[in-house]
């Protein structure tokens, strides 16, 4: 059995073992590219330092490349009886390097560590569901274009009220999602700092050059304060979980949206057929399920930062072993929120809609308004023409071309998707993702 990092004379019992690792090996597996950048650009400054001569930051970064490449590809695993993905790198670096291999760890802790770590992942992640979201985006752009002249009803309290168009209501979810990405660009900018060389959380006694770390990898600055990056265990994963449930929140409202507007009763969209399932004892059933797990999963997500927060909510400064558990909710949460993304941009995309919905008379009244402001504008005060329709209505005597003629901004006959779109390519242009690839290829490329 490997040697832990931590372990010297005394083995711990293995019950004890195995509640403790608990998942831990299973979770770093979503790590391990993270955590070999990670050392990548921390012997570079090792090295920079005194601590490391060129010779052995060279053969540790030739053995580091092809551990960084199996573990891009799925390959790398980690040993039964080593503990975490730190351990297991450093036990490969030490076999085939021996003593070099045991350097790496100068000026460090598994806290940092595994912080850096998480900080890489999650924000690599984040780009991943940024560009999720803007493809949804833009198929909701084009929907709502394709189907802009397309009227339907607009509901309140689940009856009927006014006009609204497919144009409005793909529309309304594309600008829906420009404002969770705003929450996530947030969330990108307070992860996108360094905290690597807080070691434990108080520092180092090396004359460490976190300033070149934080360069090496990219990132917009580093969390200065030693004792805060420590601190920001947790805090980061509920800030980010915060804007992942904002996103699955447009999205859960849409896919209950279709599932409703695909029923019968409504009948106002069709999805394709081959994104339907049927039932085994009714063969006229074509079902929605991909929107109704979409919205369950979603819903789920929700509770992501509650669950967080329940973990980290009451633990005072410095580390302590609770915050390993918020890696289990964490880490499998984007897999998630990305598939809910590409399944809705799909069906979405090849969905068709009912181009003669109000062509029942069921839905007449929702001209109402329509026609009250068509008498206000022949000069009559509102009040006396909300009056007038009203007891039209009562004496069965409404009628109406149904015909819109809306013009301000955002309206059904003036859906600024133009300006929609360029608030989302402003908000694109802010993450600025560029910057920690190019320092990351930088690295693998030395």
């Amino acid at each position: 059995m490997a040697q832990k990092l931590w372990e010297k004379s005394v083995q711990v019992n293995e019950e004890i073992e195995r509640f403790t690792v608990g998942r831990d090996r299973e979770m770093d597996l979503y790590l391990a590219k993270h955590d070999i950048i990670g050392s990548m650009a921390h012997i570079t400054m090792l090295e920079s330092i005194g601590l490391l001569s060129k010779n052995e930051l060279r053969q540790l970064l030739d053995e580091l490349k092809p551990i960084y490449a199996s573990a891009e590809s799925g390959e790398f695993q980690i040993e039964d009886g080593v503990e975490d993905v730190h351990s297991q790198v450093e036990l490969m670096l030490t076999r085939r390097l021996g003593d070099i291999g045991k350097k790496i760890h100068s000026g460090r802790s598994r806290n940092d560590q595994v912080l850096l770590d998480l900080k890489l992942f999650t924000r690599a992640q984040i780009k991943e569901v940024a560009e999720d979201v803007e493809r949804l985006f833009h198929v909701l752009i084009r929907q709502s274009e394709r189907y802009k002249n397309i009227l339907m009803p607009g509901y309140t309290h689940l009856q009927i009220a006014m006009p609204s168009s497919f144009g409005l209501w793909f529309g309304a979810y594309a600008e829906s999602l420009v404002d969770d990405m705003q929450f996530l660009q947030a969330a990108f900018k307070t992860c996108n700092r360094n905290p690597l060389g807080s070691a434990a959380g108080y520092g180092s006694s090396f004359p460490l050059n976190r300033t070149m770390t934080t360069e090496l990898l990219g990132f917009d600055s580093m969390n200065y304060n030693v004792v805060y990056a420590q601190m920001g265990r947790g805090k980061t994963e509920r800030n980010v979980a915060f804007a992942l449930a904002t996103i699955a929140g447009t999205v859960s409202k849409l896919a209950y949206d279709a599932c409703l507007f695909n029923s019968q009763n409504f009948g106002f969209v069709r999805l394709p057929d081959e994104c339907t399932t049927g039932s085994s004892i009714m063969p006229h059933k074509k079902n929605p399920d991909v929107f109704e797990l979409v919205r369950a999963k979603c819903n789920k997500l929700q509770s992501l930062p509650q669950q967080i927060m329940m973990i980290a909510n009451n633990l005072p400064s410095g580390y302590f072993r609770d915050l390993q558990i918020i890696k289990e909710v964490f880490l499998p949460a984007f897999q998630e929120l990305k598939d809910c993304l590409q399944m809705t941009a799909f069906i979405v995309g090849e969905m068709k809609v009912n181009e003669h919905i109000l062509d029942d008379d069921k839905y007449l009244l929702i001209f109402s308004v329509e026609e009250v402001n068509r008498l206000v504008c022949e000069g009559i005060p509102f009040r006396d023409a909300y009056k007038k329709v009203g007891l039209d209505i009562e004496a069965g005597l409404f009628s109406h071309d149904k015909q819109v003629r809306h013009t301000h901004e955002g309206s059904i006959g003036n859906l600024c998707n133009q300006e929609i779109e360029r608030l989302m390519k402003q908000v694109m242009d802010g993450f600025h993702f560029h910057k920690m690839e190019a320092a990351e290829k930088a690295l693998l490329d030395q």
